[in-house]
């Protein structure tokens, strides 16, 4: 009964911790677009990149949703 209780906490976790982190990578490439200097082009990507993210999250695929904002978070030099 105990093994079975850390194993269900242990997976529950990690996915909870992506959970709670793809709404702060949004927020905080809201705030860098509102004040970034790259091209239209670049904005237009991070823009999709972030959306895309979104609707990963939504979907509850964390993990793509994770590599979708860095990548956006990337374009910002953030």
């Amino acid at each position: 009964m105990l093994r079975s209780t850390l194993l269900a906490i242990a997976i529950l976790v990690p996915a909870t911790a992506f959970a709670n982190q793809c709404p702060s990578m949004m927020k905080s490439i809201d705030a860098a677009l509102q004040t970034t200097t790259i091209s239209a082009a670049q904005k237009a990507q991070v823009m999709q990149l972030r959306q895309q993210g979104e609707k990963q999250h939504q979907a509850g695929d964390h993990a793509a949703s994770e590599q979708s904002l860095a990548k956006a978070k990337a374009i910002l030099g953030m």
